[in-house]
């Protein structure tokens, strides 16, 4: 059995109990090891296998699954945040399919989560945003034609960038070319949970030179939008004059 885990954004804690207890009875761990923070690896066995996947193709993933079922062990693949994310498990899942072998998926704490948490900020604020959009930069590995940055900015809502933060000059010149000005509040979040998270707050114009002052060219999510900003409407839900299903307003009949 494999069990695809989310590791989540970085702090060990921040691991759901179902993801942690997979993790301290699996025979293998496969882990994003660019990513996954190593100190999740304490949880393991003495005795269980840790594989490092950065150094690994699909195929030699595959195949060391392949030697822990042949020996019905268990198989954790440890990704980072949510594994439906950015998880490249797709292509995992499938070729287990065609060898017949079971698996499931405990999802995780996705970074943009993390780091909304960090800068204590809501992505969907009432008259500011209802929209949050998850995407990434076009660089060595294409996105698809409709889903161009420059494209996607037009709509002027939230926005998470993942993978980007080493092409931030082009990322401030394609955000530049939607709804986004030079003065929309942005905001940098380096490895968002763990002890070395920085949080820059900065506006789109400024996004490059303000990861350049930090240091800060991986490892980081770009957050755009008037959601940044401080601004937004008063929730209806929690609106005394507005009735919902538990409540009546105060000026119902």
């Amino acid at each position: 059995m494999v069990h695809f885990v989310g590791a989540g954004p970085g702090a060990p804690d921040l691991i759901t109990l179902r993801g942690a207890a997979l993790l301290e009875k699996a025979d293998q761990v496969i882990y994003t090891g660019s990513l996954v923070n190593a100190a999740l690896l304490e949880r393991c066995r003495e005795d269980s296998r840790i594989l490092n996947s950065a150094s690994m193709t699909l195929e030699a993933v595959i195949d060391a699954i392949r030697e822990a079922e042949k020996k019905g062990q268990t198989t954790v693949r440890l990704h980072t945040g949510d594994p439906s994310v950015y998880g490249a498990i797709r292509e995992q899942m499938d070729r287990l399919d065609a060898l017949g072998i079971r698996y499931d998926v405990t999802p995780g704490v996705s970074s943009f989560c993390a780091a909304a948490a960090a800068l204590f900020a809501e992505y969907t604020l009432p008259g500011i945003s209802q929209t949050v959009i998850l995407t990434r930069m076009e660089g060595r590995t294409p996105v698809p034609e409709r889903e161009r940055l420059a494209d996607l900015a037009r709509h002027g809502s939230s926005m998470a960038v993942f993978l980007s933060a080493g092409m931030l000059p082009a990322l401030q010149e394609e955000l530049l070319k939607g709804a986004y000005v030079r003065e929309t509040p942005a905001a940098l979040v380096y490895k968002a949970s763990w002890p070395e998270e920085k949080c820059i707050r900065c506006t789109v114009g400024t996004l490059a030179v303000s990861a350049a002052e930090n240091g800060i060219d991986r490892t980081a999510l770009v957050l755009v939008g008037d959601f940044l900003s401080g601004a937004y409407e008063r929730s209806c839900l929690y609106d005394p004059v507005f009735t919902t299903g538990y409540r009546k307003g105060e000026n119902s009949a």
